[in-house]
């Protein structure tokens, strides 16, 4: 079994910030059109062109507003979720998906991640099914150096575990998701950085030059 957790639960504060800043209309990064579609759907579209077997979104803040996108992916391994509680953090959105999903490889991704491709989604989900022991390794975007890792340092989603190591780490870190890395990879949990197909894959909306730059390639 592979699950999809797409967590879509943020608070959009670095973009209102900016578009404040701008005297531009406020928009949540999630729902800004990219390719004609809002950016979630984007980044939901090529989750589900990879070899997952369900994708679960997680909403918290603005999830009326996100969730009515929603309704135009009409794919029977989609399903939404909300937070019980709005106000936590990534780490705690993620778990919250991993226990709405079935046991097994899961691939962790941020909805604000539009650009990152089926094809890099595939070789994350192909390295662990080709690895010794697919419970035991970590494939992660790689954000400087590929192959076997040394350090978590910097990386993020998205990436690919079995759930019982993210059962086993997540309920300990109400936090960004840095710091779980980096304590599995101390305690010699193995990874393996998956180069990107593209720059443009390195890019997270955060704030709106992350946007124009995103669409001015």
């Amino acid at each position: 079994m592979i699950s999809a957790v797409i967590t879509a639960a943020g608070k959009n504060r670095r973009m209102i910030k900016d578009l404040n800043s701008r005297g531009m209309k406020i928009n949540h990064k999630l729902l800004m059109e990219l390719d004609k579609k809002p950016v979630i759907i984007n980044t939901i579209n090529n989750v589900l062109e990879s070899d997952v077997d369900q994708c679960t979104v997680v909403l918290g803040h603005f999830s009326d507003e996100i969730n009515s996108v929603l309704n135009d992916v009409h794919d029977k391994r989609l399903k939404m979720i909300k937070n019980p509680d709005f106000n936590v953090e990534l780490s705690e959105t993620l778990l919250n998906g991993v226990k709405n999903s079935k046991s097994g490889l899961i691939l962790c991704v941020a909805g604000d991640q539009p650009t990152v491709t089926s094809q890099t989604y595939q070789n994350l989900i192909d390295k662990a099914l080709d690895s010794s022991d697919p419970k035991k390794i970590v494939s992660v975007l790689a954000r400087k150096n590929n192959g076997l890792l040394k350090s978590a340092e910097g990386l993020g989603m998205p990436f690919l575990c079995h759930s019982d190591l993210l059962l086993k780490y997540l309920p300990d870190h109400k936090d960004n998701l840095n710091p779980v890395l980096l304590e599995m990879i101390d305690e010699g949990i193995i990874f393996y950085g998956v180069p990107p197909v593209n720059n443009l894959e390195l890019i997270n909306i955060n704030n709106y030059q992350d946007y124009l730059n995103i669409i001015n390639q």
